[in-house]
């Protein structure tokens, strides 16, 4: 096959139209939440899941405080919103959605990789207990907890940005809970 698009957001949207199309009874953005879920990836997007790159790649103090800042009242919020539910968008306790794919992406490496490597250290995900309680719920789904290489992950951002790592040292911690074994 032919690459048509390098941007995570569409090609999860993609995937879930093309699961669709053979028989799967489930989707990851339903009727009628389209427009919910596209705005918690928005409201996301920018202080979480870019937000620990801009932090990491901050050129001067200001702009590293402008994106810690950012991210970190962001996932205060997100902490307090899943204090009553499993996911982040649908009714009563939630419907697993892109929305949910797509924060968990970034806070399942929070505290492997951004927290030192990036400096996003004022809190990791484990002190928040519902955005730990979300990422321990993505990863007990079937599946899931086998496509993440907890070595590979770590190996990958502390090698590739020499710039900020000169010696390429992987850090042996953090010593993280059961969901990393």
């Amino acid at each position: 096959g032919t690459i048509v698009n390098n941007e995570s957001r569409d090609i999860i949207r993609m995937f879930g139209t093309l699961a669709r199309g053979v028989g799967s009874a489930s989707t990851l953005c339903p009727e009628g939440l389209t427009a919910a879920i596209d705005a918690m990836i928005t409201a996301n997007y920018e202080t979480v899941n870019n937000g620990v790159y801009k932090s990491g790649f901050a050129r001067n103090q200001s702009a590293y405080e402008k994106a810690v800042s950012g991210l970190f009242n962001r996932l205060d919020e997100l902490d307090e919103h899943l204090a009553d539910r499993d996911w982040l968008v649908g009714e009563g306790r939630g419907t697993l959605t892109e929305a949910d794919l797509c924060l968990f992406t970034t806070l399942v490496r929070f505290d492997l990789v951004y927290v030192v490597h990036f400096k996003c250290n004022l809190q990791r995900i484990m002190d928040y207990p519902h955005l730990q309680a979300f990422v321990d719920r993505i990863l007990a789904l079937p599946g899931v907890r086998a496509t993440c290489d907890w070595t590979h992950i770590k190996n990958h951002y502390f090698w590739s940005h020499q710039h900020m790592n000169p010696f390429r040292i992987v850090p042996l911690g953090p010593r993280l809970g059961p969901h990393v074994s």
